[in-house]
């Protein structure tokens, strides 16, 4: 086989595993804040395949900036319209009333969409039970069941979003699955082991299925065992669009939603004058000018240190590269099926778009090769101007190798692209108030907030982290109580994070 090998891919698989839990000691002298994301990022399928793949992309770049905001979302991915999404339905439920519009503007250093979301997988699958026992080791079994109630929170929402509006067609939902292959005996019996733990906790396994080696060999064409969960997939770009113009239409006497694209955030400073709090303001300079706002909400991922320095390192959100290919399989659709991957502990993920028109063959969104890059696996990497060669060699190999006959060597990628995201040793996102992470000290950081640091697992986490946040923003400003809904676990709140260093 050349290049890709089972034997070695597990074992590079571990070596980044501990390489990230040992991110300090090993990559500390890699620890600053996140520079502003490149000017120049290679370009991703989902967001330049053709030449109207993203008509949102240089949104309110030219023309008069907005000086004067309620609340200044910085990020227009996943998380950033999530919450302007959740603050126009809270307007328009009536959960917030105020006397005057709610002023909402979203600041985006790029193109719309052109961090991690729009450079993504393309994937919408919950992780029901993969690393229970570890997060139930660590975290209890409390937090480990919150986990996986997220990610099918988080899901279902989603999915009942895009059904209700009948926007299935115009964000390529497809619900196939997703089959994980269990390239190795130890795989496979972690993998079993999760399941046995989360079962045994109460979790709903019953849409599970176990695939034997001959199982899969007959359906699938490789000789693995598998195991299969429900799972959508998604132009993550097309979904978030809608999602903004959704929030948009909500514009009107008491919501105003705007957005500034290649508007990048520089600095954010607090300007207070005499008397309460009721008098704080910041002003976000940025490179058309400061704008000023009363609430902050950080939605930069891996770019969250660049104004936040105290979540630099590895006690905070470290910026990691990832790679994709769009590829095109040398079989057709019957021979490649609807289902989407995963592989190699996770390591490697793909799925088959659906066939365009004129098409037979199907090209296949393929993600990973980040374990063969070692030393450093791409942690503290934060440009994504260009590839890794390395990595590129890696995902060139894997699925003809896997996959024999249906994919050739040696045949070149479509396209290729590299996407930033945001790391934490744990795989625990920041949720909730901002605080200075150092000191724990919060009052130069009131009414600021954050949601970041998915782990590359955003697509199942941040809009519901986005909810959680926005239901911060709406208790505040109703003056009543927040509480933690039963779904979301507690450890990924940012007073927690505080408590416990992780």
């Amino acid at each position: 086989m050349p290049g890709w090998s089972v034997t070695r891919a597990f074992e590079r698989g571990k070596d980044a595993r501990a390489t990230l839990n040992a991110a300090g000691s090993i990559l500390g002298h890699l620890c600053r804040p996140a520079n502003l994301p490149s000017a120049n990022p290679t370009r991703s399928f989902w967001t330049h395949s053709s030449s109207n793949a993203n008509p949102l992309a240089r949104e309110g770049s030219y023309g008069p900036l907005t000086t004067d905001a309620d609340i200044c979302i910085i990020g227009s991915g996943i998380t950033g319209i999530s919450v302007a999404y959740h603050l126009a339905e809270a307007v328009g439920n009536q959960t917030i009333d105020l006397d005057v519009p709610l002023r909402v503007v979203i600041l985006e250093a790029r193109d719309f969409c052109g961090g991690a979301t729009g450079r993504n997988g393309g994937h919408l699958t919950p992780h029901t039970f993969y690393s229970f026992a570890a997060r139930q080791d660590k975290f209890g079994a409390d937090e480990a069941i919150r986990s996986s109630a997220l990610e099918e929170y988080t899901a279902s929402s989603l999915v009942s979003i895009i059904e209700r509006n009948g926007w299935s067609e115009d964000v390529d939902l497809v619900n196939g699955g997703n089959v994980r292959l269990l390239f190795t005996e130890d795989e496979e019996r972690e993998t079993r082991a999760d399941f046995e733990r989360a079962k045994h906790a109460g979790i709903n396994l019953d849409n599970v299925q176990w695939l034997t080696r001959d199982e899969v060999q007959n359906t699938y064409g490789t000789p693995y065992s598998a195991v299969k969960l429900p799972g959508h997939n998604i132009w993550p770009l097309k979904l978030v669009t809608m999602l903004y113009q959704h929030a948009k239409q909500r514009t009107g006497e008491r919501f105003d939603l705007r957005m500034h694209t290649h508007t990048p955030v520089t600095s954010i400073t607090r300007s207070q004058s005499e008397g309460s709090n009721a008098n704080l303001k910041y002003i976000l300079s940025t490179s058309r000018g400061p704008i000023s706002c009363l609430r902050v909400v950080h939605a930069t991922n891996a770019y969250t240190s660049h104004l936040l320095p105290s979540l630099a390192g590895p006690d905070g959100i470290i910026p990691t590269r990832g790679q994709i290919i769009a590829t095109r399989a040398s079989v057709g659709k019957a021979l490649i099926r609807t289902n989407s991957w995963s592989g190699n502990q996770g390591y490697e993920y793909w799925f088959p778009r659906p066939l365009g028109p004129g098409e037979e063959r199907p090209l296949i969104v393929l993600g990973g090769g980040r374990e063969a890059s070692g030393p450093q696996f791409e942690l503290y990497v934060d440009d994504d101007s260009g590839t890794n060669p390395v990595v590129g060699n890696e995902l060139r190999d894997f699925l003809p190798t896997v996959f024999q006959g249906k994919f050739e060597h040696g045949t070149g990628p479509e396209m290729e692209w590299t996407g930033i995201m945001g790391y934490t040793t744990t795989g625990n996102p920041f949720v909730g108030p901002v605080f200075d992470f150092s000191t724990g000290e919060r009052e130069d950081y009131e009414r600021q907030y954050i949601a970041a640091g998915y782990t590359g697992h955003g697509m199942p986490r941040a809009f519901a982290c986005a909810e959680i946040v926005v239901q911060m923003i709406v208790a505040e400003l109703t003056g009543t109580q927040w509480s933690c809904p039963t779904w979301f676990p507690e450890r990924y709140l940012t007073h927690n994070r505080l408590k416990h260093k992780n």
